[in-house]
């Protein structure tokens, strides 16, 4: 028997955090877009409330500190962080690497418990300017100096990079071993020679800060190391699936279905010809087209993230999420603009906003191409499809 009930608890949740966002974040979102940043007397307001309502780090352990949630549970709140910035959703619910909870020992203490509780702020380092999609491909150092390791190399494009105070980055122990002589490690912001550089400023998700990173003889303990040395790669990959499924696949879903949302009410109100544009026909194909997209991502979306609960294995089917749920969201977005005509190419309405938002979907976390790669080579080598 297939069960697609939602427990009373998460009911609840999903009500408390669609409230949250409609009364305490969606005030601020033009003013977010507009300055490109979220003032941190505002971040600490979010975040404070959001702690007293329980919904601060939901998608780390309980053990930790966190919500403790499951991946479907995690992609239903994923779906509501859709109808708000991106921005504002990291600076009220946070946004903690996941792979942080490779932590042992005092690294717990020092990182991963602060981090729960939102003392301190940790962005995630891998991509590089010749290794995006291929994660593999760093060329950032980490050569062995006794009980030491000296880092050279640089990152870009690193999410809340201006704000972190501490850093997992991923760099070459071994290089001829490939993928398994990655090795991750732990970098507070004051450490000599390492530079936070400058902000890469985006076409969309203003005020989700991107920085280029600088690594100059950095010297770091091999206490320092995240996990084991030469998996930092593996570690980084293991949890990235959960990341694809919630923040691409729910979120996805969620913006889609605000802008079908709004297209919906704008097709009821706008009058052409002495009658609504939701009364034509192709006003009326746009939106259905939306609607069952929507829908099928979303089931996408929940069977893989079911399957990650039972402890299977469904990377053919995250890739498929990612890659559908990604393009999904760009194909509405469109058919949104062209349904609101020139107001929706227009600045002072949100789709505008909400337009190039959506683009970097279909890039970020391994671009679309990449991902059909990976589906298709899984085909020719089973021979089936993942069911």
């Amino acid at each position: 028997m297939i069960d697609f009930s939602i427990s009373e608890e998460m009911t609840m949740v999903l009500k408390t955090l669609k409230r949250f966002i409609e009364t305490e974040l969606k005030p601020h979102e033009a003013e977010v877009e507009e300055k490109q940043f979220v003032r941190p007397e505002l971040a600490l307001e979010l975040r404070t409330k959001a702690k007293s309502l329980g919904l601060f780090a939901l998608g780390m352990p309980a053990e930790c500190g966190g919500g403790g949630l499951s991946a479907v549970d995690m992609c239903l709140c994923e779906e509501q962080f859709g109808w708000t910035k991106d921005a504002l959703v990291r600076r009220a619910f946070g946004a903690i690497p996941a792979a942080l909870e490779n932590c042992v020992g005092e690294q717990r203490e020092r990182y991963l418990y602060p981090a729960v509780r939102g003392d301190i702020g940790v962005a995630l380092g891998m991509t590089e300017p010749n290794a995006g999609s291929d994660a593999a491909g760093i060329q950032t150092t980490a050569k062995r100096d006794g009980s030491d390791f000296v880092i050279n190399g640089s990152k870009h494009f690193i999410s809340d990079a201006d704000l972190a105070d501490s850093f997992i980055i991923t760099a070459v122990t071994d290089p001829g071993k490939g993928a398994k002589g990655i090795t991750a490690f732990l970098i507070d912001r004051d450490t000599p020679g390492f530079t936070v550089g400058r902000i890469q400023y985006m076409m969309g998700l203003r005020a989700t800060n991107h920085c280029e990173l600088a690594f100059d003889n950095v010297r770091v303990s091999e206490k320092q190391i995240l996990g084991a040395e030469g998996q930092g790669l593996y570690q980084a990959l293991s949890t990235i699936n959960r990341v694809r499924l919630g923040m691409v696949g729910g979120r996805a879903v969620g913006m889609a279905s605000k802008l079908m949302k709004m297209s919906i009410d704008y097709a009821n109100e706008r009058k052409q010809f002495g009658k609504s544009i939701g009364e034509f026909q192709m006003v009326q194909a746009m939106l259905a087209d939306m609607a069952t997209e929507i829908f099928a991502a979303r089931m996408m979306v929940l069977n893989a993230a079911w399957e990650t609960d039972q402890g299977m294995d469904p990377r053919e089917k995250v890739s498929m999420v990612k890659y559908y749920a990604s393009e999904m969201l760009g194909r509405v977005a469109d058919k949104a603009v062209q349904i609101f005509g020139g107001m929706g190419y227009c600045r002072e309405m949100p789709l505008e906003q909400m337009y190039r938002d959506a683009r970097v979907y279909r890039i970020f976390d391994g671009a679309s191409d990449i991902h059909r790669m990976v589906i298709a080579r899984s085909l020719l080598k089973s021979g089936t499809h993942p069911v």
